[in-house]
């Protein structure tokens, strides 16, 4: 048995046989084919050429039509890869002189491309490294007949292993075929991340060579909740873990009954849970699981997952069917959190160097109008369909707060010239997710009707820490008491503003913070649907006053470490349950 250790990302245990969809692209088996074998492999890669070429002038044209000419250049630049002879030929000739297989063929010759453009000078070919392997990637996907085939041919669920996985591919993903997720490159709240969680099964990203140690059908153990996966376990060690995952089926078992439940405190207060989505059709899981509305619509992965961008009228129609769903409940919309994604950045001539700290989210929308101008008049037709409020993501300071709401305004006078029918009053918030926004949440108040705070960003941000590498993943922890203050410090300004606050990071779905988060004052928190009945469970069996007076000892504390020991000792406890099957200790070892 081997044992790989990565980041979880969503909760579970699961048993299964591995289903390779895709292997690092700078190592792939090296071939010799008979006589008899060339002809047929020398037509597979002419066909994967062919459709590489038709697939990338699809997304160039749809790209010019809708986002324009500039950044649909970089498809040019892949085109004029496909079409070089001296790039394409000598790749074919090897396969008919030498008998190599076309996928070692393609991954040698773009390799050495690859390193061309990275020894030079000048930064903006350097980065053309990057759209090689990209463009590898998809001839290489198109030489193994497509990933996604593969897996919808299956019969029996698998565990889905790859090198890196993107929303699109994720979003296709059967999930009735699919027991769970292990992929080498990613973090815990990457936009990939955050998709395989909702799918509900158990995903571990950031193994770093899990792609390259399996095969297909060897057996694997994926548990969600310590980020381990273990290759080709012994009988011993699936009995053990059979025996887990009965106790985890019990717990389940058990929160699920509170779905019709309210989550109230003992002591009688309300605590109102809402569920993160990234489409309309999950709406119907965030009320089978209890959950009263919506609390952070992601509506970028409209975009992320589609291979144009979405209309107006396809926007419109998509927040249309989330109010329809939802029947009155609650409905808050975040505007477009583009730009630190390949989707954005693969559409750059020259791309971001830290897109992260570049032009992302509220920036990307206020430099792409055109753009933003689409989203904002769809969510205003939708508001007459029914009740929504919206917020902007990413707000470092007030200029860029005025200059949305200036550009939502002229959006409402454009709709009222055009006839269309909109909410007037339609409520406008902000996400406090970086620094800056938290310490002049009082100033903000001022401004908005209520506050989202983000903390899966405001940690990266506070802390200095990339979430999507997993090289530093281990720094990067909701329990750093910098981060604790900072929200804190939002939801006292927000109070003695008068604005509602909820809070929509990864933490809003962990037991774990349960107690802290209502003790420091929160009282609407939006988490992934899947964990609304073992928060729900929390809630209903402590005490506003334990959970103060929790928060206050933690205020005192001066280290991650000791502040989580505390949280899970303290949720051990008053609701040893809600650690699902597993002791504070055993958690604090994983």
């Amino acid at each position: 048995m081997k044992l790989l250790q990565g980041i979880p990302v969503s909760p579970g245990v699961v048993i299964g046989r591995a289903m390779v969809l895709e292997k690092s692209l700078h190592r792939v088996p090296f071939l010799i084919l008979g006589p008899d074998e060339i002809p047929t492999e020398l037509a597979r890669y002419d066909n994967a050429v062919l459709a590489a070429i038709r697939a990338v002038t699809v997304d160039r044209d749809s790209i010019a039509a809708t986002l324009g000419t500039e950044p649909a250049k970089i498809f040019e630049f892949h085109l004029g890869l496909l079409s070089d002879g001296s790039l394409m030929d000598p790749i074919r000739k090897r396969i008919e002189t030498e008998g190599v297989n076309a996928a070692f063929a393609v991954v040698e010759a773009f390799g050495d491309l690859a390193d061309q453009f990275r020894s030079m000078d000048a930064k903006v070919f350097r980065e053309k490294a990057n759209d090689v392997f990209d463009l590898e990637r998809r001839l290489m996907d198109e030489i193994s007949g497509g990933s996604m085939d593969r897996l919808a041919s299956v019969d029996d669920p698998v565990i889905v292993i790859c090198h890196q996985v993107t929303p699109a591919e994720i979003v296709s993903f059967q999930s009735e075929k699919v027991l769970g997720i292990a992929t080498d490159l990613g973090g815990r709240t990457d936009h990939s991340s955050i998709v395989a969680a909702a799918l509900g099964v158990p995903v571990v990203v950031g193994c770093k060579s899990v792609a390259e140690e399996v095969s297909d059908g060897d057996m694997l153990i994926i548990d969600g909740k310590t980020g381990t996966v273990m290759i080709s376990p012994d009988e011993s060690t699936i009995e053990q873990m059979r025996r887990n995952i009965e106790m985890l089926e019990a717990y389940k078992q058990s929160t699920g009954e509170l779905v019709g439940e309210t989550s109230i405190t003992l002591d009688g207060e309300k605590v109102h849970l809402l569920g993160n989505i990234e489409f309309a059709h999950e709406i119907k899981q965030v009320i089978a699981r209890g959950g009263e509305g919506v609390g952070l619509y992601r509506t970028e992965f409209q975009f992320l997952t589609s291979s144009k961008p979405p209309t107006e009228d396809q926007l419109f129609e998509e927040y249309a069917m989330a109010i329809g769903h939802l029947e009155g409940r609650k409905l808050t919309l975040r505007t477009l959190d583009l730009g630190a994604d390949k989707y954005t950045q693969a559409q750059e001539m020259e791309p971001e160097r830290n897109p992260f700290l570049g032009l992302r989210s509220i920036r990307y929308c206020l430099q792409h109008q055109d753009l933003f101008r689409r989203q904002l008049r769809a969510i205003l037709r939708a508001s007459a369909v029914g009740p929504l409020q919206v917020m902007f993501p990413l707000i470092t300071c007030m200029n860029e707060l005025r200059q949305a709401k200036l550009i939502l305004r002229d959006v409402m006078e454009e709709c009222d010239d055009d006839g269309i029918a909109f909410d007037h009053d339609l409520k406008v918030g902000m996400m406090v997710e970086v620094p800056s926004a938290a310490l002049m949440a009082a100033t903000f108040t001022k401004e908005v009707d209520f506050f989202s705070i983000g903390t899966n960003d405001l940690i990266q941000y506070t802390v200095a820490v990339d979430r999507g590498n997993e090289k530093v993943a281990s720094l990067y922890t909701a329990a750093n008491p910098a981060v604790i203050k900072l929200v804190k410090s939002v939801i006292r300004a927000a109070r003695r503003g008068n604005v509602e606050t909820s809070l929509c990071g990864e933490i809003a779905g962990d037991p774990v913070y349960t107690m802290l988060l209502i003790g420091l004052g929160l009282r609407h928190l939006s988490l992934v649907p899947s964990q609304i009945p073992a928060i729900k469970q929390v809630i209903r069996k402590v005490k506003v006053e334990d959970c103060e007076r929790l928060a206050r000892k933690v205020g005192s504390l001066d280290s991650d470490r000791r502040i989580l020991a505390t949280l899970r000792n303290e949720l051990q406890k008053q609701v040893p349950q809600a650690l699902g099957g597993w002791s504070a200790e055993q958690v604090a070892e994983a």
